[in-house]
């Protein structure tokens, strides 16, 4: 009984000093949110994106497919090898990705002070980012159009399908355009008549 007694005691001993030498938890340390959001370091403005992103390479795709007609006769432009491809591939790419860059929360249109390059027919930066503050789904929507088109060209210029490569880069023609006429020149007279998409998909539905 004696012994019995003495092993008892022993026992609760060992778990009374471990319990005191263990570790206390911090309780003043919060636990990472597992649903934190990224902290981006937005560098770029709207306008840098469009200068150094979609417009190079939107360029450099309508330049590199289409027909030359001279005295000489008629020249058909397209990438020649793979390297070529490749490089079309790479601009393709970058038109495809800059949706999402130009649409991340917090991005302003330009830096503080940049003015107009045409004053009287662009809006002013302040103005172009008022707009679109004003209404952000809008702007989300003709960037999401223009990105689904993008992705078409991409996938034309993995196929190295030149035809389509032409028609779709005048589909991102017109993606840009209804971006830029809503918010970059929504004043320009050669805009004011032309047919809302609205009324073009009515006219659409008649014939």
């Amino acid at each position: 009984m004696r012994k019995h007694f003495l092993l008892c005691l022993v026992v609760l001993m060992v778990c009374l000093t471990v319990s005191c030498s263990a570790p206390k938890a911090d309780t003043n340390t919060a636990a990472p949110a597992a649903d934190a959001p990224p902290a981006y370091n937005l560098v770029g403005t709207i306008k840098d994106i469009m200068d150094s992103m979609v417009d190079p390479s939107a360029d450099f795709i309508w330049n590199s497919v289409g027909t030359e007609v001279s005295a000489k006769g008629i020249v058909e432009h397209a990438p020649k090898n793979n390297d070529e491809w490749k490089e079309e591939r790479r601009k393709a790419i970058l038109l495809a990705e800059a949706s999402n860059l130009l649409i991340m929360p917090g991005r302003h249109v330009a830096k503080p002070g940049e003015k107009s390059d045409n004053p009287g027919i662009e809006l002013g930066p302040e103005e172009i980012e008022a707009l679109i503050n004003k209404d952000r789904p809008t702007f989300l929507r003709l960037a999401r159009e223009f990105q689904e088109t993008a992705i078409e060209q991409l996938k034309a210029v993995e196929n190295k399908d030149r035809d389509a490569v032409l028609k779709v880069g005048g589909d991102i023609d017109t993606r840009c355009e209804n971006c830029h006429k809503t918010y970059w020149y929504p004043n320009d007279p050669a805009f004011k008549n032309e047919p809302k998409e609205t009324d073009k998909e009515h006219a659409l539905q008649k014939k």
